[in-house]
């Protein structure tokens, strides 16, 4: 495995693609072109930047795709009705849409969980194609669906059922406990996945994992 010096060095730019530059957009044409022309400014950078690896050649950041989708269903919600209703709905509808992202991405072989650790960690060819890898990703990508739709049909629950004081206390804690205990879940599933393979894991400079 990469240093985590080369992680970083590998995966600021997507961060840079996926997250901050959509934020900044967001945040410069706020004031100017109000919520809906600021989400709009964020989702076209998003939109062109899929566009520009597609018509290069080049992979499209999993950062970028998701960034994309929870833009694109903001942007959708913010021109309905402004009901609290509403307004709460939108990271529901997101974490929704990203569940199923995750889940169509397995029949087509091109797990998402795949990119999103390719975007972070530089992975070499050779352990990137390797079978039990690429295996790991795909159920991987099953298991980020399926946290992501629970977590979404939670939320609706609550927002359909609770008071608002309700709803925002309760959710502040889920959310980010359903994202903890997914990763968490995703890094000891990886490390045992690779001790009953015969594997173990080096960091180093260059990109290695060596058999033992």
């Amino acid at each position: 495995m990469p240093s985590p010096r080369a992680i970083a060095r590998h995966s600021w730019p997507k961060v840079l693609e996926g997250k901050v530059i959509p934020l900044v957009l967001f945040l410069g044409f706020l004031d100017l072109l109000g919520t809906t022309g600021a989400l709009l400014a964020a989702l076209a950078w998003s939109v062109a930047i899929i566009f520009y690896r597609l018509t290069t050649g080049s992979a499209v950041p999993g950062l970028v795709i998701l960034s994309t989708i929870g833009l694109a269903a903001r942007t959708a919600v913010a021109l309905a009705t402004g009901s609290w209703v509403v307004y709460f709905l939108q990271p529901t509808i997101t974490t929704a849409l990203v569940g199923v992202a995750f889940l169509v991405s397995v029949p087509l072989k091109r797990p998402l969980a795949a990119r999103l650790a390719h975007d972070f960690c530089p992975f070499d060819a050779e352990t990137a194609d390797h079978p039990m890898l690429r295996l790991f990703f795909l159920r991987l990508s099953l298991l980020w669906a399926f946290t992501s739709l629970v977590n979404a049909g939670f939320t609706l629950w609550l927002l359909l059922t609770q008071e608002v004081t309700t709803f925002v206390l309760i959710k502040s804690f889920t959310g980010p406990s359903f994202t903890v205990v997914t990763l968490g879940v995703a890094v000891l599933w990886f490390r045992k996945k690779m001790h009953h393979s015969g594997f173990k894991l080096e960091f180093g400079s260059s990109m290695t994992m060596a058999a033992s």
